[in-house]
């Protein structure tokens, strides 16, 4: 038998091989099906680790993404907001100028 099958899978393939077992149908006949499944058990199992690894690939991926965007986005903001800021102060020194001009 394959040794890199789990106790439970040997377990689980023996009682489904048992329960569809056939009238005069030998152990070793029922212990070949029983070997059987649990290579199915084992391929299955296979597979839906590498389709688990692939979806959390899948998903790091795109937090990856929605950070980058938020990322840019926080810097694009931070740039339009630096943008008002000479505008502002150039509106504030003019209208000191003028307040100064008019009051002296």
């Amino acid at each position: 038998m394959n040794n890199k099958v789990s106790q439970e899978t040997q377990d689980q393939a023996l009682k489904v091989a048992k329960a569809t077992q056939k009238k005069g149908q030998t152990k070793e006949q029922t212990k070949l099906i029983a070997q059987g499944i649990e290579k199915g058990i084992a391929e299955y199992k296979k597979l839906q680790s590498k389709k688990s690894r692939e979806r959390d690939k899948d998903r790091k991926q795109q937090v990856k993404q929605k950070q980058r965007l938020t990322e840019e986005t926080t810097e694009l903001t931070e740039i339009q907001s630096s943008n008002y800021l000479p505008w502002l102060l150039l509106g504030v020194s003019w209208l000191g100028f003028i307040g100064y001009v008019f009051l002296n």
